[in-house]
């Protein structure tokens, strides 16, 4: 496990670490199912885990992302303020779509590996359509910014699995 410090953002915890090794997992898991390389999962305050991988190719659904997946299956099994006090870690920053359905589900905190900026230089285009470049924390801000933001972290990890994916 590589900890990459020359991107690393002082508030992601070593704990956090651990949680965002496991959404690159998932990301991978993702890619291996024949969907793009994304990978989320919700940490709750009592240590219940949730996961979400991104099934856009296998479902044909362009909402299926990782982070918008993940929303559906929590805001069915916890409350508000359960999701209030909850941690959702992802393998990339969500995209503008999958940060407002976090700023709708009102999940407290997103701890992301790669940044979206770091996405762009490795896509230029998915799947014929552009990318929405929109940083998620401006998208939080715009909605009252209740959602505390943590990353980028584990870049190098991350972007290892894009690698080769986009082109």
């Amino acid at each position: 496990m590589t900890t990459d410090t020359t991107t690393h953002d002082p508030t992601v915890t070593p704990a956090d670490l651990a949680r965002l090794h496991r959404a690159i997992e998932v990301a991978q898991q993702a890619r291996d199912h024949g969907n793009h390389p994304f990978g989320s999962l919700l940490l709750t305050s009592d240590g219940e885990v949730v996961e979400a991988e991104n099934t856009v190719v296998t479902e044909g659904d362009p909402t299926g992302h990782a982070e918008t997946n993940l929303v559906r299956l929590v805001a069915q099994r916890f409350d508000k303020s359960t999701l209030k006090t909850a941690t959702l870690y992802t393998s990339t920053e969500p995209c503008a779509m999958c940060a407002g359905a976090i700023h709708w589900a009102g999940i407290g905190r997103v701890v992301y590996a790669l940044a979206e900026q770091q996405l762009l230089g490795m896509v230029t285009e998915q799947e014929g359509e552009s990318t929405l470049d929109l940083p998620c924390r401006e998208v939080f801000a715009r909605g009252g910014g209740a959602v505390s933001v943590s990353g980028p972290a584990l870049v190098d990890e991350a972007a290892a699995v894009h690698a080769g994916f986009w082109s």
